[in-house]
């Protein structure tokens, strides 16, 4: 395998990522503990860079543990003498999988989901002068616990497992009573702020006034968000001795009917949501791009190509990527990540092959399984509701841990009442979703048979490989072969031109591309594993966007 470098990854300061973690409540301080931690796995103590997992190149670990391995983190802190007097709150972004804290070898936390945010308060563990924090944490690719597309024997469209610390560590001071979180509802002319932990006298600050924390706030002549023109709006939260920044947008979703045909509409208007899967690796960070402005850099990229939505695919990012989105104007289709055990026969030969209906109630039946998916869909949107980009959650994907996907689809909605909700994508589908979503790759694309919006959540994949900047020379994994870029961006406009246009006027709402780069075996993205080479000018797709809108709106 070759050791891929980003342009950025070659050159690391000392301490990466070392931007405030959480743009949607901001405070003033905070300390960032990325950088340099004594890592020590199978008998051996190393140095590990945080917040890159040790398979990554760019953690500097010689020899990535095997999973399963018990790995254990520690490094020292001192918390600055301005922050006395007020409580400490220790904040992880993910670790994967099972984690145990330690502060001054006192027992902090145990943490078991490896995609979300975790908060402790380590006040009352802390002394005068220099800390110790411990993190011991194992990645057993348990399958009762969400897990993506990591396998421990790599290979096709299943990659390199990502253990331990993967997204920044960092430490907050806060007053004794403080705002634990913010929830933003919103409609076409007004926002509502609702806050945990606040005190009887918040207030929200917006337009040079203050209103009551719950009150539903009028916004004046208000700009609806739209890829095209994302436009935030800031306002602030006082309570008490406690004061956070935050953001919000104004856009709507619904589905409707526009020439007898159901729609998918965004703002009150029908969209075609012109979308790439997007899985988010990269060569030398794996699940973390080296800097923090890594996320941007694809978004801006893609958005050159003329693409407006991103399939958050298997994985659930930092809310630096989700912010990004917000402010540069790209929707996201938001996956929850799977759990339970994935079977070849039942999850992929047999749709491919045409047997796509499957009765659910009985599948994945282990109730420990079935608990931690449903408690982690609830926490997934508890953690992203906020961010105006993602317009659509996908429960099960391909059957990928599929259980009564339509109880599912009720727990969803009522967490959510406001956002679209894909039950199935690709296949397994049961009685509830709000649209009918295929997955096409060997076919000709076409339309389903339900009478809802249409999705085509996967198609494509066509293989333009860059041997150079290719992670398996090897091996090649893709769904069509180019010779060159030239046949690669002429067959890519074909499949657009001939296919995906027409279906548009038919009543397609959305298409999404795979993909958006390169990952490991895979070379059917539209970049290269290692970001260095865009496949596509920016003029081969970009005339693309404004026709499928037009087909869709019958202009």
């Amino acid at each position: 395998m070759q050791r891929l470098f980003t342009e950025q990854g070659k050159s690391l300061p000392a301490v990466p990522w070392a931007r405030y973690p959480r743009p949607q409540m901001v405070r003033r301080d905070w300390l960032c503990l990325n950088g340099a931690w004594d890592f020590t796995a199978c008998g051996k103590t190393q140095t590990i860079t945080v917040p890159f997992c040790p398979e990554s190149l760019l953690s500097g670990v010689s020899a990535p543990p095997p999973p399963g391995t018990e790995m254990r983190y520690a490094r020292r802190f001192t918390v600055p003498a301005a922050w006395r007097g007020r409580r400490v709150l220790l904040h992880f972004g993910a670790v994967m999988r099972l984690a145990r804290v330690a502060v001054n070898g006192a027992p902090a936390a145990t943490h078991e989901n490896g995609f979300l945010p975790f908060t402790l308060d380590v006040t009352d563990l802390l002394r005068p002068g220099e800390n110790e924090l411990c993190v011991a944490c194992v990645n057993d690719l348990d399958p009762r616990w969400p897990w993506g597309k990591q396998k421990a024997r790599r290979g096709g469209m299943w990659y390199t497992p990502c253990s331990g610390i993967w997204q920044t560590v960092w430490l907050e001071p806060v007053p004794e009573r403080y705002l634990r979180a913010l929830t933003v509802t919103t409609g076409p002319d007004w926002f509502c702020v609702g806050a945990e932990g606040a005190a009887p006298d918040a207030s929200v600050c917006f337009a040079a006034r203050r209103w009551p924390l719950g009150a539903r706030i009028p916004v004046p002549a208000p700009i609806l968000w739209s890829p095209e023109r994302p436009h935030l709006y800031a306002f602030s939260v006082v309570s008490g001795a406690d004061a956070v920044q935050g953001y919000f947008a104004l856009r709507t979703l619904a589905t409707g009917r526009v020439n007898g045909v159901a729609r998918l509409l965004l703002n009150g208007a029908p969209y075609f949501f012109h979308a790439l899967l997007d899985q988010g690796y990269w060569s030398d960070g794996l699940w973390t791009p080296p800097d923090a402005d890594g996320f941007a850099r694809d978004i801006t990229a893609m958005k050159s190509l003329g693409f407006n939505t991103l399939r958050k695919h298997i994985k659930i990012e930092p809310a630096q990527f989700y912010y990004d989105c917000d402010r540069l104007g790209m929707v996201v289709f938001q996956d929850m990540v799977n759990a339970g055990r994935y079977s070849f026969l039942r999850d992929t030969l047999l749709p491919t092959l045409g047997i796509q209906r499957l009765p659910d109630r009985r599948t994945q039946r282990d109730a420990a399984t079935r608990r931690n998916f449903l408690q982690a869909m609830a926490d997934t949107v508890r953690t992203l509701q906020n961010h105006p980009c993602i317009a659509l959650w996908t429960i099960f994907n391909e059957g990928w841990g599929q259980f009564c996907a339509d109880d599912a689809y009720d727990a969803l909605r009522a967490l959510d009442p406001a956002r679209f909700i894909d039950a199935t994508s690709g296949w397994f589908r049961q009685t509830k979703s709000d649209v009918d979503s295929l997955h096409i790759y060997f076919k000709k694309l076409r339309l389903g048979r339900e009478d809802r919006p249409q999705l085509l959540s996967e198609f494509g994949g066509y293989v333009y490989k860059l041997p150079a900047h290719s992670f398996n020379p090897d091996h090649t994994y893709g769904y069509r072969l180019c010779r060159d870029r030239a046949q690669f961006v002429r067959d890519l406009r074909a499949l657009y031109e001939t296919e995906v246009l027409p279906l548009a006027a038919r009543g397609l709402c959305g298409a999404v591309y795979t993909q958006l780069s390169d990952v490991e075996d895979e070379t059917n993205g539209l970049v290269t594993f290692d970001r260095a080479v865009q496949k596509l000018p920016c003029e081969a797709l970009s005339d693309l966007a404004p026709r499928l809108l037009r087909a869709v709106r019958w202009e």
